[in-house]
């Protein structure tokens, strides 16, 4: 599968992946080869068909929408009056669509827009494949580098998607926490304020916007550690040194002890300013995602405090 991440040319790269002319020469490669990956458009045109200059451009349209599931080949029947005899062509527009080496289905005129989407939408439900887009493959390569703890390699793939999605929310929202992990949390909230107030109001940034709200705290908190630790010991009731000494583990990357620091002052007061505990832990809950394991089980030890 071509890969468009990176590319400097953008979506221009995307479309020179999966949109080409070709030629009677080229033929069999661009499109009996290529077809047993996915299926091939082959539009038939001339300069001089009207029609033509407006069915292809919506078939290339279609065709990008698609994400990858099929790819588009423009062959000018004048340059080409081989291939054009071989399909026996008698008007153009002409449309073939290509699979296995095989053609699959045609038509010939220009349809209306949405007839012309059917049509391919049609084509991919018959002689498609599942396909993962590139962007799709890099954000699931980040995710596992994330995952892994190799921020680095992380944002730099992030970075990439952004290069070419510059509104992918799931690349900017994984691009500034890569930044805060490595700790260039200034970097993050700058990138983060230039964002728009609809996109800052997505669930993803949202939750980066926490995060860097806990780990400002938190790094202050930090500073005091040995205190905040001394002070726990003399009085473990001191509620508001165990809340800053969860503030400081999770600045450390140490989420879990920060929920259990603020589970043990739900436990003991949860009314303590005014559920502050509580309310920190759901902004830890909200960061880390519903799905953590982590976060599953302080939830469940949470259940158990409100109602036993």
């Amino acid at each position: 599968m071509e890969t468009i991440i990176g590319d400097a040319n953008g979506a221009d790269g995307a479309q020179a992946a999966l949109i080409k002319d070709s030629d009677t020469a080229n033929f069999i490669t661009d499109v009996i080869e290529a077809s047993k990956e996915r299926p091939v458009i082959v539009d038939f045109w001339a300069e001089w068909c009207g029609p033509c200059k407006t069915l292809g451009p919506s078939l290339e349209q279609a065709v990008m929408k698609a994400g990858g599931a099929v790819a588009m080949v423009k062959i000018d029947v004048d340059a080409n009056q081989a291939i054009a005899q071989q399909m026996q062509i008698q008007s153009i527009p002409a449309v073939f669509a290509f699979k296995d080496g095989q053609p699959v289905d045609a038509f010939q005129g220009a349809l209306p827009e949405s007839q012309l989407q059917k049509w391919v939408d049609q084509l991919i439900e018959k002689h498609g494949s599942a396909v993962t887009s590139p962007v799709e493959e890099a954000l699931a390569a980040a995710a596992e580098a994330m995952d892994a703890g190799d921020h680095n390699s992380a944002g730099a793939l992030y970075g990439q998607i952004m290069s070419h999605e510059p509104r992918n929310v799931t690349a900017i929202a994984g691009a500034a926490q890569c930044l805060i992990a490595l700790g260039e949390a200034d970097k993050a909230k700058e990138m983060l304020e230039k964002l728009d107030d609809e996109t800052r109001a997505k669930p993803e940034i949202a939750a980066v916007l926490t995060e860097l709200e806990l780990t400002e705290k938190g790094a202050e908190a930090a500073e005091r550690f040995g205190e905040l630790e001394a002070a726990i010991a003399a009085n473990p009731d001191d509620h508001q040194a165990r809340y800053d000494m969860a503030l400081a583990h999770y600045a450390g990357g140490n989420a879990e002890a920060a929920m259990n620091e603020l589970l043990e002052i739900i436990a003991k007061n949860i009314k303590w300013n005014e559920e502050a505990a509580r309310l920190e832990l759901l902004k830890i809950f909200e960061t880390l995602g519903f799905a953590d394991e982590r976060v599953a089980e302080a939830r469940r030890r949470l259940s158990a405090i409100l109602f036993s």
